[in-house]
């Protein structure tokens, strides 16, 4: 089996008498964006800034690429790219300037400072602004700059918090477009954030916390097939709609039925060959069906399913 890139093992920390996170265990496969999701409290900074060597657990460990934390910090923070939910730019520097600070911060010399820095400005867009000052910048010019920083040293993972609160609609299109490019170039991202149909449309798995514990994790469909024993399925027609609720209080497998206009919602527990049964009899019954077909669940569907939004 491959290595998990990232490897949270039995994590635990406290803060008096408040455990932030509590016996967390979840693994990530190179190559994979996952959302972390849940409540204010929930323990997703703390796990994150233990995974950036910024803080030590209480017990448990985690592992960047087999090496951990606790054990081997510096080579962690080789492999590692790490976004905090604030940014804070340094004044009477512009943006070349405060980018090349923190090249030679990682190691980086001569030309190939130079070049790297071009070269990740211009990934992040910023190539325009390069004589900015950075204390200048709007909210998502700056959340640029902020990853620009974070992909220098050409890091595995990249731990991103919170990057797109604050930003505007485009903005945030804008910087999700980037995270996908960055996807595409192989890179591993855990991000957390509270605007979870856009983590939806970019993750391929997902952690939800709360209370410091995991809730679920897995790929969204995965989550889904475990925590609903039902299925939500909607058809549309052509009039009719009183009648296709009737037909549907008489067959086997449906459960609550609604009505919105000309659309009829109900669950369903059969599978797949009982659903396209049903289908057929529908016709044959006479129901001029449109549409017809399952109502996938989002994230935020799994979010309130799966927690009881308790905070701490």
């Amino acid at each position: 089996m491959t290595t998990p890139l990232l490897e949270v093992r039995h994590l635990s920390r406290s803060y008096g008498r408040v455990r932030a996170v509590d016996d967390l265990s979840f693994a990530m496969a190179r190559g994979q964006i996952t959302g972390f999701v849940g409540p204010n409290g929930a323990g997703k900074t703390t796990t994150m800034r233990i995974a950036a060597t910024l803080d030590i657990p209480d017990g448990g460990d985690v592992l960047v690429d087999g090496v951990s934390v606790l054990v081997e910090p510096r080579k962690v923070r080789q492999r590692i790219g790490y976004m905090s939910d604030q940014f804070h730019p340094y004044a009477n520097l512009d943006v070349l300037q405060y980018l090349d600070f923190f090249a030679r911060a990682h190691g980086l010399r001569g030309r190939r400072r130079q070049q790297t820095v071009r070269t990740v400005a211009s990934f992040c867009g910023l190539t325009g602004f390069a004589d900015r000052p950075a204390t200048g910048l709007s909210k998502g010019m700056g959340q640029r700059l902020h990853l620009a920083k974070t992909l220098l040293h050409d890091p595995q993972l990249l731990i991103l918090d919170e990057p797109a609160a604050g930003l505007d609609p485009r903005a945030r299109i804008e910087f999700r477009a980037l995270l996908k490019e960055l996807a595409a170039a192989g890179k591993t991202i855990l991000i957390s954030s509270h605007i979870l149909p856009e983590l939806g449309e970019t993750c391929d798995s997902v952690v939800v916390l709360e209370k410091g514990k995991r809730v679920v994790a897995g790929t969204i469909a995965e989550i889904q097939r475990s925590v609903q024993h039902q299925q939500a399925v909607q058809l549309r027609l052509l009039g009719e709609v009183e009648a296709a609720e009737k037909f549907l209080a008489t067959q086997p497998d449906v459960g609550e039925v609604a009505v919105d206009g000309d659309r009829v919602r109900f669950t369903y527990a059969g599978g797949d060959e009982e659903m396209a049964a049903l289908l057929a009899r529908a016709i044959g019954a006479g129901l001029r069906i449109t549409e017809f077909g399952r109502i996938e669940a989002d994230l935020e569907d799994i979010f309130l399913q799966t927690t009881k939004g308790n905070l701490q």
